[in-house]
């Protein structure tokens, strides 16, 4: 039978579409058949639920999507929506969230739009790695919900039965410290599924693994990158490897590292006070001689200079 915003816990006044933007309310649900959340209004707040198993239905406006293990879906706050478990599905557990939504969120989000404010970011099936660390997020962000002033969060979770009798775990930040640590946790979980799904790595029509050299590359310029180590991880031949990152890029993998060295230098120097010989370094260029002379060809001025004149030298 549907519910309305009043069956959820702690999370609204009787009568309110939701919880009001700057509340962080975190919970976790495992739901049968039969169970629905309708809010003709909807929310003030964005709504994230992160699917653990079975399957959900979320309709937003005119936009509807079905959930499936992994699958984060967001609703922003302002249109009507309805949500439960989905139709032939056993149950559904999944993990949910009301907040503000930071603003470079969206932005993250941006390319998962479906329509009217639904948000599907469905994860990558070769992704071993981070639905551990998403879990981990979500319980994190339920224990810093209820982490008070001072101090550690309780040792217990305050829970209520679910519709099967288990317990139904429910947090509500209150205070500053507890609502910033909550946000830091569900940035992590926005970030790991937005960053990892297939539509941010291949939705620049560059060949997947053209695109995973090149993230290596950005992720870490300073590493000893070679042809060799970066065709290694995308399982090519060192040739055949050169030949299509070259013709994906328009440039070779080798000078695509140069590139992202220097600019990671610029950054460092911009942004610390390393020195000159381990702002080198850190970059990946083992003599402080040729770093000087690559980068001043770059820029058009040495680090020391560059340092000194700001960031707006060879922008």
């Amino acid at each position: 039978m549907p519910v309305t915003v009043d069956g959820l816990p702690e999370t609204a006044a009787p009568g309110d579409p939701g919880p009001p933007p700057g509340l962080v309310v975190v919970g976790r649900y495992d739901e049968l058949p039969g169970y629905a959340v309708q809010r003709p209004r909807g929310a003030d707040s964005w709504l994230f639920t992160w699917t653990v198993g079975g399957g959900g239905t979320l309709r937003q406006g005119r936009a509807e999507t079905a959930a499936g293990a992994g699958d984060l879906v967001v609703l922003a706050p302002g249109t009507p929506h309805r949500y439960g478990v989905h139709q032939g599905a056993r149950h559904w557990e999944f993990w949910w969230a009301h907040c503000g939504a930071r603003p470079s969120w969206t932005a993250w989000l941006g390319p998962y739009a479906r329509g009217d404010g639904l948000y599907v970011v469905t994860p990558d099936p070769s992704d071993d790695g981070s639905p551990a660390r998403i879990e981990a997020a979500f319980r994190r962000m339920l224990a810093d919900a209820r982490r008070p002033g001072t101090g550690a969060p309780p040792a217990t979770l305050s829970a209520e039965a679910g519709p099967a009798g288990e317990r139904v775990a429910v947090a509500v930040a209150h205070g500053t410290t507890a609502r910033e640590l909550a946000l830091c946790a569900l940035e992590e979980v926005v970030l790991l599924t937005a960053g990892a799904a297939p539509a941010t790595r291949t939705g620049t029509g560059v060949d997947p693994r053209v695109r995973r050299a090149q993230e290596l590359i950005e992720a870490d310029p300073g590493a000893p990158h070679t042809v060799r180590s970066l065709a290694a991880e995308v399982s090519l031949s060192p040739s055949r490897f050169a030949h299509l990152f070259t013709g994906e890029l328009g440039r070779s993998p080798m000078r695509a590292l140069h590139e992202a060295r220097l600019h990671h230098a610029a950054r460092l120097l911009e942004s610390t006070d390393l020195s000159v010989e381990r702002v080198a370094a850190a970059s990946g260029f083992a003599s402080p001689f040729h770093f000087n002379r690559v980068f001043r060809r770059r820029y058009g001025t040495p680090p020391g200079a560059y340092r000194a004149a700001g960031p707006m030298v060879g922008a």
